[in-house]
């Protein structure tokens, strides 16, 4: 397998990078062979040895075997996967030779695993999915599609986080908790209860965050 193109070469670009380099080293992934992206700075730019090959509209253009949408904007990310998918593009996940995934962890298409992460049995992760840097998944999870759980985020068992959220650095996710859809868990924020949809919660216990004011 040869030819992955990465889409998106800013930070999370980069580390999407490396953790198929390192992975095709070790002998369990596929070569990037360059990025795309519609900054018109970064074209013709090298990072990690890979160039900056065209815009992302230019993927019909340009040889490959697969796509990673590597974009920390969920929505874009969203945006973008939908828009190859209908081209019947192939995706591949990135998983950093330095995670732990349990036997029976379910995985879409399409999702970064960083270094240090830790899926643990009973997981499924739906599609197009950041799990960053020392992240921990406890057992029987259900992280849905567009998700982005950022660096040392802890979830613990039996919890659901929906389409699009983003869980912030630090934060913690209790037992059985469930997160709405398109929601914000603010950096190092204890989730103790349920979110709802398009909800930003913040703080220790986590709170509604309404305006400038927090609620319960």
């Amino acid at each position: 397998m040869e030819n992955i193109l990465i889409v998106g070469a800013g930070g999370h670009g980069q580390v999407v990078a490396d953790i198929l380099l390192q992975s095709y080293r070790s002998g369990t992934s596929g070569k990037p062979t360059g990025y795309l992206d519609d900054d018109p700075e970064l074209q013709g730019k090298t990072f990690l040895g890979l160039p900056v090959l065209g815009p992302f509209s230019s993927i019909s253009e340009i040889q490959h075997y697969a796509v990673i949408v590597a974009i920390g904007n969920n929505q874009l990310r969203k945006k973008l996967f939908l828009q190859y998918q209908e081209k019947q593009v192939r995706f591949v996940n990135a998983i950093h030779p330095k995670s732990v995934l349990a036997n029976d962890v379910k995985l879409g298409v399409g999702n970064m695993i960083c270094a240090g992460v830790v899926l643990n049995p009973g997981s499924d992760i739906g599609d197009n999915v950041i799990i960053n840097t020392g992240a921990t998944i406890d057992h029987h999870n259900q992280i849905e599609s567009h998700v982005h759980i950022a660096p040392g985020v802890t979830i613990g068992g039996e919890v659901t986080v929906g389409e699009g959220t983003l869980v912030g650095i630090g934060a913690t996710l209790l037992p059985r908790v469930k997160i709405g859809r398109w929601s914000t868990v603010g950096a190092g924020a204890v989730a103790c209860r349920d979110v709802p949809d398009r909800t930003t919660v913040v703080g220790v216990p986590a709170l509604i965050k309404t305006d400038n004011n927090l609620t319960s």
